[in-house]
């Protein structure tokens, strides 16, 4: 188990539910993962990750600097298209890695994850029902040019 797969999963608990201590989130890292982390190793991750201690638990701090996701949508998304629980969304050419990067901030539940070309995004939705969800959701922003 590598240093960004730990993060990944540190991630995925911190989002999915409260975690008050490092103890606790040792404890489901275990649990859900199978991954033994030290509090020292938890400790250095967390920092990197920017996680800081809230009333409602551990949360990243947005460092995010730019346009927002209907900005970035609406400027460079052509068209969108579902098939299955893939989603392809086409860009103006050169702007699709910047698309996915802001579809991937917006952490909505049905995208699992993307995968950027030049003017090409393949999005994986959880499902073919949230494929098409998200296919009319994204839909709107070429609606509102």
């Amino acid at each position: 188990m590598n240093k960004s797969y730990r993060q990944g999963q540190i991630l995925n608990v911190v989002r999915a539910q409260p975690v008050y201590t490092q103890e606790d989130l040792a404890h489901e890292l275990k649990q859900r993962f199978n991954i033994n982390a030290t509090q020292v190793t938890l400790s250095r991750d967390m920092r990197d990750l920017g996680l800081v201690k809230t009333a409602e638990g551990y949360r990243q701090v947005d460092h995010a600097v730019g346009p927002d996701f209907g900005t970035i949508a609406s400027e460079f998304l052509r068209d969108v298209k579902a098939a299955q629980n893939l989603v392809v969304l086409k860009t103006s050419p050169a702007h699709a890695s910047s698309v996915a990067v802001a579809l991937d901030q917006q952490e909505w539940p049905e995208v699992v994850g993307t995968l950027a070309g030049d003017d090409t995004v393949l999005v994986i939705a959880t499902d073919s029902t949230a494929a098409n969800l998200l296919r009319d959701r994204l839909l709107a922003f070429l609606r509102t040019e």
